[in-house]
């Protein structure tokens, strides 16, 4: 366990935020899933709504449109536990799973997505920017209190033109990211708190993307299960981490080096911003609290947001 300095909290009283992305005006636009809204935070705490998007959107990146690209998981159904925020099961408003894109300049909303070759998304969670523009995304799937789907990992183009199944089934893909070089795409797995891996055959012509064999990266601290993710600039993967609470840093090599965040079990997300990209804006939903820690290593930039 690694200790670093306390978190600064930035605002409270969200609605389960998730999917951060800090700007350079030191604002973070951030999705809250229990008020169906893309909202963006302010460096003094205040919160504006951008958009409503309803159902329940889910992981957020900037796409190279300058648009904001949202996986929405289409809802779930909410409970109070000791006080603390949850998600539930498939709610009886249950929506339906998607792609939105949200234009910033006028808060419009556009569904690029809902079905991939006739079958409809369920859960899409969490996406992430190639240089290309185009994107990777994984769909976690819906539970009642009797089945869970299977899930799935996604490549999709940003002007709405192909979505390719990649690799599925899978058993509740949350966080997705690249390596540096954009080589290999992670996944995490938030039931196995396992991280995979692989490496990324490039489309040709006709051709989708693919990946070659999968791989285990790393795995957290005991019983762990995995939220979203952020990459480091050095290679290192940081998964948000739920109930355990912190941040598993997982190395290049399996090596994991964690960091805990106690006060709310359900650590959801983060993204690196500031000076350097070394301060981490990390969600923890059940409270409804953004924060900043001071990071030891540098964020790895992402495409069309850090210049």
């Amino acid at each position: 366990m690694t200790a670093i300095a306390a978190p600064r909290e930035i605002a409270s009283g969200l609605k389960f935020p998730e999917g951060p992305i800090a700007l350079d005006d030191g604002s973070v636009i951030l999705v809250e899933i229990a008020r169906g809204t893309l909202s963006r935070v302010r460096a003094d705490g205040r919160v504006q709504v951008l958009a409503r998007l309803g159902g329940g959107p889910n992981g957020a990146a900037m796409g190279p449109d300058g648009a904001i690209y949202v996986c929405n998981n289409g809802g779930f159904a909410w409970r109070k536990r000791k006080g603390l925020l949850a998600p539930g099961h498939v709610p009886d408003d249950y929506s339906g799973g998607r792609i939105e894109r949200v234009d910033l300049s006028t808060g419009k909303v556009e569904r690029l997505y809902e079905a991939c070759d006739g079958e409809a998304l369920r859960g899409p969670n969490d996406l992430v920017f190639d240089a290309q523009g185009g994107f990777w995304f994984t769909d976690h799937g819906k539970s009642t209190a009797a089945h869970r789907d299977w899930g799935a990992l996604y490549y999709a183009k940003a002007d709405g033109s192909r979505i390719t199944r990649v690799r599925g089934p899978i058993m509740a893909p949350n966080g997705v990211g690249l390596s540096p070089d954009e080589q290999t795409v992670y996944y995490a797995e938030t039931l196995s708190g396992r991280l995979l891996a692989a490496d990324i055959v490039p489309a040709s012509g006709k051709t989708p993307a693919s990946l070659g064999p999968l791989r285990l990266a790393g795995s957290g601290p005991g019983l762990s299960y995995f939220d979203s993710l952020a990459v480091q600039a050095d290679g290192a993967v940081c998964v948000a981490t739920l109930f355990n609470a912190g941040v598993s840093v997982i190395k290049p090599g399996g090596k994991v080096r964690f960091v805990s965040l106690p006060g709310d079990p359900y650590v959801t997300n983060l993204c690196f911003g500031g000076k350097a990209l070394k301060t981490a804006f990390v969600t923890l939903s059940g409270t409804g609290r953004l924060v900043a820690l001071e990071w030891p290593a540098r964020g790895l930039p992402l495409n069309f947001l850090n210049k």
